[in-house]
């Protein structure tokens, strides 16, 4: 005798497509509804909210979703619900180093709340960041903006479409993670004036760069203290090249010791300056910053000022997701401390240099 059905197992409704399990397919919840024996709403109610069917029923049809290599569209998901749990990242130079660890940092934790990183990049560009920026914001729930180059009007102007989540910028009225650069910056110039520096150069970013502009000013603010003499210098791009380039600027600056925009200035600058016959750190001492992947891999090891960098990735993450989720008023300003991390590029001035 064939025992009745009950209601979660009626039959299917609709045309069931063919499975494999080669992945190559398009699996429906038609086909998990039929190969379960449930329901296609069952299925719908299992695979979005699980917890409002029975524990043996979602045992059940994750099985079957597991054997025909059934995925989630997103996009599908969105029509009903208006979300596609995705969410955008854009960091100006998908190449430099620094952007590593803030893609690292956010996805691990959007991979925890069940969300997909978008990666996009604005080669240094505002409008191409602008465009990226508006383009994808038609498909996913929220943005990150890792060192933006746009204008704060058009970074506002997107907030008010979808939430938004500054990193390397403060931007009012939309929330931000932002390293402290006071704390690593002074704790680097102390340690040039202890070791007899008295002049000492600063290599800025790109003139669009926020972040740059703080840092100089953090630069000026602990050579003043520690009566250092401090001048700005110019870098054509914030690259190994760049690095490079300003070479004869920095020696022609009578500084014996430099901090950089970021690490790859330094590097680029390390090695014009070595192969210029310049000894490093006895007759200049150089400091980066951010402490990317391969900082201590130069000759000598570079010493830089660290910035928390997946700490920043992730803790832009939470803050978008919990824009989203409505989980508690975010904070305006997350800040992060950064810290020197002394290595051997940076030392004491050898006499008569």
């Amino acid at each position: 005798m064939t025992e009745p059905k009950t209601p979660e197992a009626a039959a299917p409704l609709g045309p069931a497509r063919k499975h494999g399990r080669d992945g190559k397919s398009n699996a429906t919840i038609y086909d998990i509804a039929k190969l379960a024996g449930v329901n296609p709403s069952t299925v719908s109610r299992a695979l979005s909210k699980p917890g409002r069917v029975s524990a043996k029923t979602q045992k059940l049809i994750e099985d079957a979703a597991a054997e025909l290599n059934y995925q989630v569209n997103p996009f599908a998901r969105a029509l009903p619900t208006g979300r596609t749990n995705t969410f955008g990242l854009i960091v100006a130079d998908i190449t430099n180093p620094t952007f590593f660890e803030i893609i690292r940092g956010a996805e691990t934790t959007a991979t925890l709340r069940d969300y997909t990183l978008v990666l996009a990049e604005s080669a240094e560009s505002a409008v191409t960041e602008l465009t990226a920026a508006r383009r994808m914001m038609a498909t996913v729930d929220g943005l990150i903006l890792a060192s933006p180059r746009m204008d704060d009007d058009d970074i506002r102007a997107l907030a008010t479409d979808k939430p938004v989540v500054v990193i390397n910028r403060e931007v009012d009225g939309v929330p931000c993670v932002v390293p402290d650069v006071n704390k690593g910056i002074s704790e680097a110039v102390r340690s040039l004036a202890a070791n007899g520096h008295k002049k000492v150069a600063f290599v800025a970013g790109p003139p669009q760069s926020w972040m740059s502009a703080r840092r100089w000013e953090g630069v000026q603010s602990a050579c003043e203290w520690s009566r250092l003499e401090a001048v700005r210098l110019e870098s054509g791009k914030p690259t190994l090249d760049g690095g490079r380039q300003v070479a004869r600027d920095v020696r022609d600056s009578g500084a014996t010791a430099v901090l950089t925009y970021n690490d790859l200035l330094a590097i680029g600058l390390m090695q014009e300056l070595q192969a210029a016959g310049v000894v490093v750190p006895d007759q200049i001492s150089i400091v980066g910053f951010d402490d990317i992947f391969g900082a201590d891999f130069t000759t000598p090891p570079l010493t830089t000022v660290r910035s928390p960098l997946e700490e920043c990735g992730s803790g832009a993450t939470t803050l978008l997701l919990d824009l989203l989720h409505g989980d508690g008023e975010p904070a305006a300003i997350l800040r992060v401390e950064t810290e020197l991390v002394l290595r051997g590029s940076s030392g004491r001035l050898l006499p008569g240099r």
